[in-house]
């Protein structure tokens, strides 16, 4: 039995998420049916981590285990000639037997895009959230300073979230303007719990409207009240862009 690991981007505008479930079609059960194809046998795909429905990623990480000889290059043109335009594979890789895509990853790389003017894009709206109001770059800039290191981001999480604990390291947060109307926030950490970007960029917004002053951040994040925090920002501006490990050569 072999390990592969796919390195795979996709569109998750028409996908209820990564993860199988009943109400809708999910990133993973397409990847499964197609490997069933091509193999002739059913498994399991495990990803990085969920992405929820609407996300978008470049560098998701997924490994799934088979018996099938085809070459890493075979993998990949038949991976790509039978899944649908918006779910690609840019990489099939032979992994050793101790990787998992999930437990051996050490960071991840989050991007997220807000569309910033008085008009709507009939290309964009798609992959990022439209905020008509003036946001003050600067002020978000400020308040996302609290958030950067190792803290309980309780305050960020959802109210379902499974993980065991809130506390997380946020490495770096930069956020910028990009082709004048588009402002761009780009999350690297060491992981990230549930609805934590999206929130902390719907709580970021309610600073660049002046509704809260930066300072606000830190309260809210030693708070550990998710209550006080601002609102779960728009699921399709939120792409997965990298996902990081010890031995990157896999």
């Amino acid at each position: 039995m072999r390990k592969l690991k796919l390195v795979l981007e996709y569109d998750g505008t028409r996908y209820h998420g990564w993860q199988v479930q009943p109400n809708g079609v999910s990133i993973q059960e397409v990847l499964q049916d197609t490997i069933e194809r091509i193999t002739k046998q059913k498994t399991c795909v495990i990803g990085s981590g969920r992405t929820d429905a609407g996300v978008h990623a470049e560098g998701q990480v997924a490994h799934f285990s088979t018996e099938s000889s085809m070459t890493e290059r075979q993998f990949l043109k038949a991976l790509n000639s039978l899944l649908p335009r918006d779910i690609v594979v840019r990489r099939v890789r032979e992994a050793p037997p101790d990787f998992d895509a999930r437990r051996s990853a050490v960071g991840k790389k989050y991007r997220y895009t807000i569309l910033n003017r008085d008009y709507p894009s009939a290309f964009a709206y798609s992959r990022s959230w439209y905020v008509p109001f003036s946001l003050d770059v600067d002020a978000m800039r400020g308040a996302a300073r609290h958030l950067v290191g190792r803290h309980d981001f309780s305050a960020f999480r959802a109210g379902n979230c499974e993980a065991r604990s809130p506390v997380r390291e946020i490495l770096s947060l930069d956020i910028r303007r990009e082709a004048g109307a588009f402002i761009v926030l780009e999350f690297e950490g060491n992981g990230f719990l549930k609805y934590m970007v999206r929130n902390i960029v719907g709580s970021l917004v309610e600073v660049g409207k002046g509704r809260m002053v930066p300072e606000r951040i830190r309260e809210i994040l030693e708070s550990r009240d998710r209550a006080k925090a601002g609102p779960t920002a728009q699921p399709q501006g939120l792409c997965l862009v990298e996902v990081f490990y010890e031995q990157e050569e896999i």
